[in-house]
């Protein structure tokens, strides 16, 4: 009832800003209590996925806290871990505004944001300020500016950055509103990419005296060739885990809604569907041989379960979190309980 009432003041600001406030205040908020007014509880449901022990298996997707400023407040919340960024080696502004557009009705949002972010070194900055010590997953992406054959440079120059303080590492070539990336999930790209980062991940290990995962994202909208492709140099390449999905470009589900023809990455309920078709595929293609966070369209306990029952080891949410607040996380957690006992 109170998130409902937060949620209702908090629509009728600027996306934007609305979300730039609540960030800003949720640590604080965390501190006094104001979690638990809103629901949140602390469910356990223990599992080790990447070689890592999830307390549960319901995560905060990548995108909400690009810099790392509220990862106290969002562990408040009741997530079993928390992903930062998508981060990039040097600060940028992003897209112009106005970049995000609510669609109520369809329990959606678009975004156009453009990897906006204060770069990798202030992104580490701000997670030394977090009192936070859980599973903590950080994003990382290329520059803009950077054309994409100089993009492992950007990856690999965040990959060190951040190789110390990560619990895991996402690289996150499938982005929507960042011109040319997703080719980046596609042959002679793709391959040299996931070379030069696990060259790298040994290296680092033998340096920091830890292993740290790296995972993939990847978008929702190849086809079954393209997937078994990339199924295909995931496993050849031995990445330690798989994202699916980022946001989708389909409009299907918001046809006629308000905002619904803006350009950007749609998430949300109507991208339900279509992420867990691709964990489906995902999952047989892999035969087990690396795990899948799955993501996309969780908006009720049930949509959380759906994606373990087709195969995601872990999931995650965001457009979800937004309209439901943490009721949605307890309800994932519960959903997925009760979905290994039956």
């Amino acid at each position: 009832m109170l998130y409902s009432l937060a949620r209702s003041l908090m629509f009728r600001m600027d996306p934007e800003l609305s979300h730039d406030m609540a960030l800003s205040s949720m640590n604080v908020a965390a501190m006094m209590g104001v979690n638990r007014l809103l629901g949140a509880q602390q469910l356990t449901d223990s599992v080790e996925v990447m070689g890592l022990a999830f307390p549960n298996r319901v995560g905060l997707a990548a995108g909400l806290d690009k810099n790392g400023i509220a990862v106290d407040g969002m562990a408040a919340m009741g997530f079993g871990f928390i992903e930062v960024g998508t981060v990039t080696p040097r600060p940028q502004a992003g897209n112009p505004k106005p970049r995000i557009f609510r669609l109520p009705e369809q329990q959606a949002i678009i975004n156009r944001m453009g990897f906006n972010n204060q770069g990798v070194d202030t992104l580490l900055r701000n997670l030394d300020k977090q009192q936070y010590r859980g599973i903590l997953g950080i994003n990382i992406g290329k520059n803009k500016d950077t054309p994409n054959d100089k993009a492992n440079d950007d990856y690999l120059y965040c990959l060190r950055k951040v190789y110390p303080r990560a619990s895991y590492i996402t690289v996150n070539i499938s982005s929507p509103n960042t011109p040319g990336l997703r080719t980046l999930q596609y042959g002679d790209s793709l391959n040299s990419l996931l070379d030069a980062l696990k060259t790298e991940q040994a290296k680092l290990s033998m340096i920091h005296g830890r292993y740290v995962p790296i995972a993939v994202k990847i978008a929702p909208d190849m086809n079954d060739e393209e997937l078994l492709l990339v199924a295909a140099a995931l496993r050849a390449y031995a990445m330690d885990g798989v994202i699916a999905t980022n946001t989708t470009l389909s409009r299907d589900g918001v046809e006629g809604a308000e905002f619904g023809n803006e350009d950007g990455g749609l998430s949300g309920a109507p991208l339900r569907n279509r992420s867990t078709r691709v964990i489906r595929a995902l999952a047989e293609a892999l035969e087990g041989d690396l795990p899948i966070i799955g993501v996309g369209g969780i908006t009720e306990g049930f949509d959380a379960a759906e994606k373990i029952e087709a195969g995601a080891s872990l999931v995650q949410i965001y457009s979800g979190f937004i309209y439901r607040g943490p009721k949605l996380v307890t309800e994932s957690v519960r959903a997925i309980q009760q979905l290994s006992q039956a």
